[in-house]
């Protein structure tokens, strides 16, 4: 694959995951960690969204640099 596609798509997955997603994980069935479904669907995304930008800058790094 392209690295420009693999990096569009990391940056696409968290407002997918985030936007997109969100109506289908309304709900406050089941509780994962003692929290609300929800919720814990939101922490979720607080924690991979800094993973998908640090695996973008990693592969702009080994590019040459960012401009």
């Amino acid at each position: 694959m392209n690295k420009k596609l693999i990096m569009a798509l990391l940056i696409s997955i968290p407002f997918i995951g985030q936007l997109v997603l969100l109506p289908f994980v309304n709900r406050i069935h089941p509780f994962v960690f003692g929290l609300p479904f929800f919720h814990f669907w939101l922490l979720l995304w607080i924690v991979l969204t800094p993973v998908c930008t640090l695996i973008i800058y990693r592969m702009q790094i080994t590019n040459g640099g960012i401009d």
